[in-house]
């Protein structure tokens, strides 16, 4: 689910250097509305997840015309608030998501007459849900779009001059990050079968934003390393109940300031340099060879 979330919030933060505090509000557009049409509508899963995708890359769309215009921290501040009044809703419109009582008993995924209620089931299928997810981020950042969102990154006016439309393309990488987002949602409804406003949690943004820096932004293999690594370095420190915030954030701030670039950024750099020595000391080696072949 992670590797979801960090992997769409990279097209914005990672490609472009738009840092959407909201991108939570899509995750939680899609938990509800594939929550919602199978608890109360009675819609199939696939129907529902389709459903909640949708409805978060249109509300992508919808926020990405609005908030698009702005920059800096006009930008955060208003993705930021977005998700905040979500949560809002979710909290007062009691009638329909029943409030901080949250939603209870949302059926497991179905496929067919077969329901996914095993945890080996339902992990198959979020590795199906998040290997689609990156197998769109690799056709998309080495394309001539991704290209144009890492120009605009670097230098948004020179981009602009080389004929990069900065509006177009920042807003389908939008979408295409809700778009992501809201799989994301829609796979957690389904998973923990329960929701309530804390999907809206400005936690999961952090969390995700962290994933993505200290992965390494702007990559393919940066977010999904970012978000095994950082789901289970808690998860290794749970038995360290006190210390284990601590340690925590120390390890964060190892990693932010001794690996500005990310850890994959870092793993790579250093596997090319290794292998450039070895094709060095290769080299060498088979020109000694010859050499001494030729005396003799």
């Amino acid at each position: 689910m992670y590797t979801m979330l960090s992997t769409s919030l990279n097209l914005t933060l990672g490609l472009s250097g738009y840092l959407n505090l909201g991108h939570v509000a899509f995750f939680g557009i899609g938990a509800y509305v594939s929550g919602l049409l199978t608890l109360r509508a009675g819609w199939a899963w696939s129907a529902a997840l389709l459903a909640g995708i949708l409805t978060a890359g249109a509300a992508g769309y919808a926020i990405g015309r609005l908030t698009l215009q702005l920059r800096g921290a006009y930008f955060v501040i208003v993705t930021l608030a977005f998700s905040e009044v979500l949560k809002l809703v979710s909290t007062n419109w009691v009638e329909l998501t029943r409030g901080p009582m949250g939603l209870p008993g949302i059926p497991a995924p179905q496929i067919g007459t077969f329901a996914l209620e095993s945890s080996r089931a339902q992990y198959y299928l979020a590795l199906l849900l998040a290997a689609a997810a990156v197998y769109v981020a690799a056709r998309l950042i080495p394309s001539r779009l991704g290209r144009a969102l890492v120009g605009l990154r670097e230098n948004e006016e020179l981009a602009q001059s080389l004929g990069v439309n900065v509006y177009n393309h920042l807003l389908f990488a939008f979408v295409t990050g809700s778009l992501m987002a809201g799989a994301a949602g829609a796979f957690y409804a389904h998973y923990v079968r329960f929701l309530s406003p804390e999907v809206f949690s400005f936690g999961y943004t952090v969390t995700t934003v962290i994933m993505v820096l200290a992965g390494g932004r702007g990559t393919v293999v940066g977010p999904v390393l970012g978000a095994f690594v950082f789901v289970f370095i808690p998860e290794l420190l749970r038995a360290t109940t006190t210390l284990r915030l601590i340690i925590y954030a120390i390890i964060l701030v190892i990693i932010t300031v001794f690996l500005p670039e990310g850890i994959w950024p870092y793993l790579r750099d250093r596997s090319q340099t290794l292998l450039l020595k070895l094709m060095k000391s290769t080299r060498k080696g088979r020109a000694a060879d010859f050499a001494s072949g030729r005396r003799s």
